[in-house]
């Protein structure tokens, strides 16, 4: 057996996406495949979280990537080739949510409760000190999946929100064009998915010697 590290042998360099974007572009399938190795986990974990469903994530990346080599060669790259990939995921997983609700041609606003308001923001039920900090949480192998578990607990509405927005980085704008919201409407949501998220975490992560029942 070859010694993981052998002196004076140094590993080939990795290719950007940039540059494979450009290979795939001129016809260069194996920079395509290279593209798909490097970013399929990113596009079916994204869609994982807002379907809930095995199967339906595993289509919608299949589909992201069809449509992905279909509009290659009008990828401006304004973006990297990752965000770009991953607002097809979510568009598709749009689509996908809109047929389980038969929402072809209605938005996702219009088939849920009636428009939020900021005081109807709940004051959560458990607070807690949490034990470690957020920066030693991230180094924990189970925190990923802590908030997969407590993102599955969010309403669809609230998730989709929290996904987009803070997940995949949209901004606000570009948040309610996705989810044919009201830029208002998205603020709220968030904010209720970053309480109730905080909230379910809490309940794990926090030192219960320092909790803080409702009313105190």
């Amino acid at each position: 057996m070859k010694s993981a590290s052998i002196e004076g042998e140094t590993e080939s360099p990795v290719i950007p996406d940039a540059q494979l974007v450009a290979l795939a572009k001129a016809g260069g399938l194996s920079a395509f495949e290279a593209l798909v190795h490097r970013h399929e986990r990113a596009a079916y974990s994204l869609a994982r979280r807002m379907l809930q469903n095995e199967q339906d994530a595993e289509d919608v990346t299949q589909q992201a990537f069809l449509s992905a080599v279909e509009h290659l060669a009008g990828f401006r790259e304004t973006a990297s080739f990752k965000t770009w990939l991953l607002r097809i995921a979510t568009h598709a997983a749009l689509k996908v949510i809109r047929k389980r609700k038969g929402l072809d041609t209605v938005s996702l606003e219009e088939a849920t409760e009636e428009s939020e308001h900021v005081d109807s923001i709940p004051h959560p039920e458990y607070i807690a000190d949490w034990r470690q900090s957020p920066e030693q949480l991230v180094e924990r192998n189970e925190t990923r999946r802590l908030l997969d578990e407590a993102l599955a607990l969010l309403d669809e509405k609230h998730r989709l929100v929290f996904l987009l927005r803070d997940v995949e980085g949209m901004s606000v704008k570009e948040t309610a064009d996705a989810l044919g919201l009201g830029e208002s409407n998205v603020k709220v949501r968030l904010l209720r998915a970053r309480l109730q998220l905080r909230e379910h975490l809490t309940r794990t992560l926090g030192d219960p010697q320092t909790r803080i029942g409702r009313g105190h």
